[in-house]
């Protein structure tokens, strides 16, 4: 079941309601990981579910994602506290030559209300960059934005040279012109055609599905 009032407090966009409601179950002894799993965590997978019945659009997952976001930022230093915050580490960002951010955005901010620790790299992101983050941060993904069909070439590059390393980390593509086909001759380990979506796919890639 889930924790009422943060659940509703996320499906009404409410940002300082959110923050005050986690605030709240944490003050009265909820444990933290219960507040993320049957919290913030059951608000993402009504988020989705209604995206996908057509019920929300971008807008509302963007406000909602805010919101969860707002109890995420409440949250997770009781999360670090239990050592729980440890979780699997993901690199997004767009590719070279591209600058478009709202889907990129939009699937960060949703797999960081999800449990995921995610480091946003921007747009126009060189192929090393992505490497060298990864490598860096212990990445277990790296998620890769294409919002135009020039761009997919870019896109290729950038899965070959992370294929490259010795232990490489899973990738995972989408965008505007990317299609399950093109993911599969590129080599990604992973595709989806929308944010909500893609929660699902990160989840099954790293085998780990409340992202902790």
């Amino acid at each position: 079941m889930p924790i009422q009032p943060i659940f509703d407090s996320i499906l009404q966009f409410n940002d300082t309601g959110a923050a005050r409601c986690v605030q709240a179950e944490l003050e009265h002894g909820a444990d933290p990981m219960t507040v993320l799993n049957q919290g913030l965590i059951a608000a993402m997978d009504e988020v989705g579910r209604r995206y996908a019945q057509g019920v929300f659009f971008v807008p509302e997952m963007l406000m909602a994602a805010q919101a969860m976001k707002s109890g995420m930022s409440v949250l997770r230093p009781y999360l670090e506290n239990t050592g729980a915050a440890q979780g699997s580490g993901i690199v997004i960002g767009t590719v070279k030559g591209d600058q478009h951010d709202i889907g990129k955005n939009l699937v960060a901010m949703m797999l960081e209300c999800s449990g995921f620790e995610v480091l946003d790299l921007g747009t126009d992101v060189e192929p090393e960059k992505f490497v060298k983050a990864a490598r860096k941060r212990g990445a277990k993904l790296i998620a890769l934005s294409a919002l135009i069909t020039t761009t997919l070439a870019s896109m290729a590059a950038t899965v070959s040279r992370i294929k490259s390393e010795r232990n490489p980390p899973k990738t995972l593509v989408g965008g505007a012109p990317v299609t399950r086909e093109f993911a599969d001759r590129i080599g990604a380990d992973g595709y989806s055609p929308d944010a909500v979506g893609a929660i699902d796919v990160v989840r099954h890639l790293l085998g780990n599905p409340s992202g902790l």
